[in-house]
């Protein structure tokens, strides 16, 4: 199979993660690889008569279509692949997903002209193992002088493909680091849950520690220290910030789209996800619930909750226990996430209200770690001032 052809059939099965460069060559699953650079059928009509379009740049492009042309062009050169030109973009985009079924842009690679009458290859019963059928092989040969010679030029334009026995065999490398990456990460995970048990009986002594042990007063400081804090995030995908790239942001301080999470995805959506502030000095760390089904919440879920990520849009308070948004940011912390290029208009709405407006950057996610932070420290400042 041709890559193009190959390339194309991942795009609409959405299985271009199992697309992986290794070195210098593409390994689409475990079943095909191909050089990065080699040449495929789709030829740019806006370029040399000439130049068609490599297997790398193809696969970057359609990798990276969401991006603006500009950004796209930006990121091209950065890592030193052949973009795609901007006439080209939505032909190309059509066919790799399935919109169209040709184009005219495909001309296929030139190979030398053959017979493709090879009528003793296509013998029905060689592999039948009978008296006659042995005889008759060796009889007379397989493939005669001129047809070998005609094989040889196929071959010369074959590329030769790995097998799984094949894809497990590497040089001066073996399997114990995936092993240890394992262990590794089933033991991060055993250590969040120790904390966060450990968060919960913390918050229980110090309520207990105060005196609070009989009537009202004790019921009301233990509705805000038992159990997790709360944080609320929208469910649309119109907003950055989702149940799906939570963890990765206020954990690792890396911000992910939610299209690229719902692609890596494994399962249905979460009901709820547990995040810690990782990249803390701390010794005491405190995990909080992030949910997105506001609805679900029962009354005494709403006394944990403690921070929302807005939409900017008001129906989102529609069926919550309060009276409006000014209630809801005099009880609740509020956060709205915006690229910083984007426009004023699109904030207008939130900068009424009293929320904490962070920004991060479209395609420098070195700055991610920084926003990360600013709403930890907004949101331990809350904290602190809720528990006097």
């Amino acid at each position: 199979m041709d890559p193009l052809t190959l390339l194309r059939d991942y795009t609409i099965r959405n299985s271009l993660d199992r697309i992986v460069r290794v070195n210098d060559e593409f390994r689409f699953g475990s079943d095909y690889s191909f050089a990065a650079t080699i040449e495929t059928a789709y030829r740019s009509k806006h370029a040399q008569q000439t130049r068609r379009y490599t297997l790398e740049t193809l696969v970057h492009f359609i990798t990276n279509h969401h991006l603006k042309h500009t950004d796209y062009i930006q990121n091209a050169r950065a890592l030193r692949i052949p973009a795609v030109t901007l006439p080209d973009r939505k032909p190309l985009l059509d066919y790799l997903t399935g919109k169209v079924q040709s184009s005219d842009s495909i001309v296929p690679l030139d190979f030398p002209n053959i017979n493709p009458q090879i009528t003793n290859l296509d013998r029905p019963n060689l592999h039948h193992d009978s008296s006659a059928a042995a005889a008759a092989a060796a009889a007379e040969p397989l493939v005669s002088e001129s047809e070998g010679n005609l094989i040889e030029l196929i071959r010369a334009k074959e590329k030769p493909i790995k097998d799984r026995e094949a894809m497990l065999v590497f040089a001066n490398r073996d399997f114990y680091s995936v092993l240890t990456a394992a262990t590794k990460r089933d033991e991060e995970r055993q250590r969040t849950e120790a904390l966060q048990r450990k968060d919960n009986i913390v918050a229980k002594n110090r309520i207990e520690s105060r005196g609070f042990s009989t009537g009202e007063d004790a019921n009301k400081m233990r509705k805000m220290g038992e159990g997790v804090p709360i944080i609320l995030v929208p469910s649309a995908f119109s907003t950055l910030i989702t149940i799906y790239n939570v963890k990765d942001f206020l954990e690792d301080g890396v911000y992910i789209p939610t299209d690229v999470k719902l692609k890596q995805a494994k399962g249905g959506k979460p009901d709820c996800v547990t995040v810690q502030k990782k990249f803390s000095r701390d010794r005491v760390v405190t995990a909080y619930e992030v949910r997105d089904k506001p609805t679900a919440l029962k009354s005494d879920d709403w006394d944990r909750v403690v921070a929302v990520f807005v939409l900017g849009k008001e129906w989102q308070f529609k069926e919550w226990p309060f009276k409006g948004h000014v209630e809801i940011f005099n009880k609740i912390l509020g956060f709205y996430m915006r690229f910083e290029d984007d426009s004023v208009e699109s904030a207008k709405t939130v900068k009424q209200w009293n929320v904490k407006i962070i920004s991060i950057s479209k395609n420098k996610r070195h700055q991610d770690r920084a926003a990360a932070l600013e709403v930890w420290d907004k949101l331990e400042e809350f904290m602190r001032s809720r528990s006097h």
